[in-house]
């Protein structure tokens, strides 16, 4: 399969598939309780998925998070994610959801013709695709290369009297290994999306002794040092080696929390 990004937008193209994550429907009343009133935006992300698509992607590969509360939902989750997922089902022949970490109990809100995956991913010709929360299984890991979600990666920028600014971005690199002790063998290549919702801003990726999240891609499976760095508009950052700056003074800006591995 011939992976491209869509130009920009956070999705990318393989071949009859578009392949999205990290949708958190419901953001909007997460922030609602912390005194933040904005409108739902689930709509303009249902235009966008529409126009990312084009004429041609008759399938769709949603890779986790399709909702954003965790533990529970919310009234806006049940409202919006049925009539969204209905919605599409009327543009693509198929529709899959990878599961996400966010994603408990989703079965309550997909409708029945939605493909729901395990979190351990699932394959398509040579490319796997997982959230990227959890541990691959042994037949997602034997693809050439495996697609992941799951930590809304961006670059931070600063310039020169201190002032940062987030951008998202893709990763694309190597594995370091053909094979560990877990897994017998492993795929040469790797792609790290953007998060499809834009209110979540991005976590960067760039940040000298922030690691990222989930046992592949915060573990050391992946060749990051050598792995390049492209923005939405397709422009080429370069190795995210060179990259990388110090965290910022600012509390929790660009702030990880490494998670235990789920099996």
């Amino acid at each position: 399969m011939d992976l491209q990004p869509v130009h920009g937008a956070p999705a990318l193209r393989a071949d009859e598939y578009l392949v999205i994550g990290d949708l958190h429907i419901g953001i909007e009343s997460h922030m609602r309780s912390k005194g933040f009133h904005i409108a739902s935006r689930t709509e303009d992300m249902f235009d966008s998925i529409i126009e990312a698509a084009g004429g041609t992607a008759s399938r769709l590969i949603v890779l986790g998070d399709v909702k954003d509360s965790v533990p529970g939902s919310t009234k806006q989750e049940y409202r919006e994610i049925p009539a969204f997922f209905e919605r599409l089902l009327d543009r693509f022949d198929e529709v899959y959801v990878v599961r996400g970490n966010h994603d408990t109990s989703i079965e309550e809100f997909l409708p029945g013709r939605v493909r729901l995956r395990p979190a351990s991913g699932m394959r398509v010709e040579d490319i796997g695709f997982v959230h990227g929360h959890t541990w691959p299984s042994e037949d997602v890991m034997r693809s050439e290369t495996l697609v992941m979600a799951h930590d809304h990666p961006a670059v931070m920028f600063r310039d020169g009297v201190g002032k940062q600014t987030n951008e998202p971005c893709w990763v694309r690199g190597r594995f370091r290994e053909e094979r560990s002790e877990r897994y017998p063998v492993h795929p040469k290549g790797f792609v790290i999306v953007p998060a499809f919702n834009r209110m979540l801003g991005g976590s960067p990726v760039n940040i000298i002794g922030e690691p990222l999240l989930g046992p592949v891609m915060g573990g050391d499976l992946l060749d990051l040092d050598n792995a390049t760095v492209h923005l939405l508009d397709g422009v080429d950052l370069g190795r995210l080696s060179n990259l990388m700056v110090t965290g910022s003074d600012r509390k929790g800006w660009g702030r990880r929390t490494r998670v235990k591995p789920t099996e």
